[in-house]
């Protein structure tokens, strides 16, 4: 991934980080009283070494989140190397952290399938193409409905992404 790509997902993040307080000081429903339904589409996705098989990678998943903080979901990629690849997980949200009210973290845990063939080994634990994740996220939520995202990818990258309740 290209550096101008890297710093172009910064901004966005610091530059919602900046506004989200007064355009969610200006919405009157609070997040996580109810069941809904997210999508999320990440468009970066940034790898900590720098790899001449890397391609672009880009995202899209659909997750319920339920009134508790627990969530369920899917999402289907390109892996780094090009290939259809799948993660169907479980998990929970943590809203409000560190008393911010539009910081919150993520974590899921579940089945990613895709790093086949000579790729096999890119993810630990594989098995036919299956292999087990956990993915640790952190995110800021600046309307009740928007937030954006960085979900850590282990010893390979970050993702970037823009979710949408409704």
């Amino acid at each position: 991934m290209k550096k101008s790509n890297v710093r172009l997902a910064a901004t966005v993040l610091a530059t919602s980080a900046c506004f989200s307080p007064v355009v969610y000081a200006a919405t009157s429903t609070e997040p996580g009283t109810e069941a809904s339904w997210e999508l999320v589409v990440a468009p970066f996705t940034h790898h900590w070494r720098k790899d001449s098989e890397h391609r672009h990678v880009v995202l899209l998943g659909l997750e319920r989140i339920e009134s508790n903080g627990s969530t369920m979901g899917g999402a289907l990629f390109r892996n780094s190397f090009g290939q259809l690849s799948a993660y169907a997980y479980y998990g929970h949200e943590w809203d409000a952290l560190m008393g911010a009210e539009s910081l919150y973290f993520k974590l899921s845990g579940g089945i990613i399938y895709g790093y086949r063939g000579r790729y096999k080994d890119k993810v630990p634990l594989n098995v036919g193409g299956f292999s087990p994740a956990i993915i640790p996220a952190i995110g800021w939520r600046f309307t009740p409905k928007d937030a954006i995202q960085a979900a850590v990818l282990g010893k390979a990258g970050v993702t970037f992404s823009y979710d949408r309740r409704f």
